[in-house]
């Protein structure tokens, strides 16, 4: 029997990788808000995977609450992630996933476009997801990796802020709102540059993103976590002296 996996939040995407490892073969060991995670580390020492399928709010205070056995097994999934998340925290090299599928209540997974992973647990991952028919690609590199982590960022964040003035999908979006769309665009790139002290291609970036809204083009642009994800941006910029105008803009409206 392979070894057990640990899924530490089991919320809709948390369901969906726990239906996969089943499927692969892996016991699956799950951990709510209420469960005492000390206890469970001494019951699982050695797990094969723990992945932590909180959402983005609570990953902080989740990072700080993992045993320190399990510390060489994550594996992270949240939106907005970038290295300094993990680093700051003293994980080293976390198994890492950009997630391009969505999970809603009552519906059943939708792909938008391949999920890059990286890290030590990656081919786990990639099972688990592989026996779904959810497509999965393992990157060669951090740097690989660093790229698709803000290219979801920049889908995720320009999607969002657009859609709270303009509202429609990803295609409407880039079909009728083009120029607001650059815009904001370039205003977030700015802070997921400033965030992760590198310089990116922008064409490329834009062209990878393009790609996601061809996965779906009917994906709305504005979730409920939209206004949250406006107001943490404009925090961040504020913080390291950034020049964001169309999302100040956005907020002032």
């Amino acid at each position: 029997m392979k070894q057990a996996v640990v899924i530490i939040g089991m919320g809709e995407m948390g369901g969906v990788f726990a239906r996969g490892l089943l499927k692969a073969g892996y016991p699956v060991f799950p951990i709510g808000r209420e469960d005492d995670i000390q206890s469970a580390a001494e019951s699982i020492p050695k797990p094969a995977l723990v992945l932590l399928a909180v959402g983005e709010k609570d990953l902080l205070p989740a990072l700080q609450n993992i045993p320190a056995p399990w510390k060489d097994k994550l594996a992270l999934l949240q939106n907005e992630l970038l290295p300094k998340d993990w680093l700051d925290q003293d994980y080293n090299q976390p198994t890492v996933i950009s997630v391009w599928f969505e999970k809603k209540p009552g519906q059943d997974f939708k792909v938008l476009v391949p999920s890059p992973v990286f890290g030590p647990q990656a081919d786990i991952i990639d099972e688990a997801l592989s026996s779904l028919g959810i497509p999965v690609h393992i990157v060669n590199d951090a740097q690989e990796l660093l790229f698709e982590l803000v290219r979801k960022n920049l889908y995720i964040l320009t999607t969002n802020i657009c859609g709270l003035q303009t509202g429609g999908t990803v295609k409407d979006l880039w079909d009728e709102h083009s120029i607001l769309m650059n815009k904001v665009f370039d205003d977030v790139l700015e802070i997921q540059q400033q965030l992760t002290a590198t310089t990116f291609d922008r064409d490329h970036l834009l062209g990878a993103v393009l790609t996601a809204f061809e996965g779906d083009p009917a994906h709305n642009c504005m979730g409920r976590s939209a206004p949250a994800r406006l107001e943490r941006a404009l925090q961040i910029a504020n913080e390291y002296n950034l020049e964001v105008p169309t999302l100040q803009q956005i907020q002032n409206q």
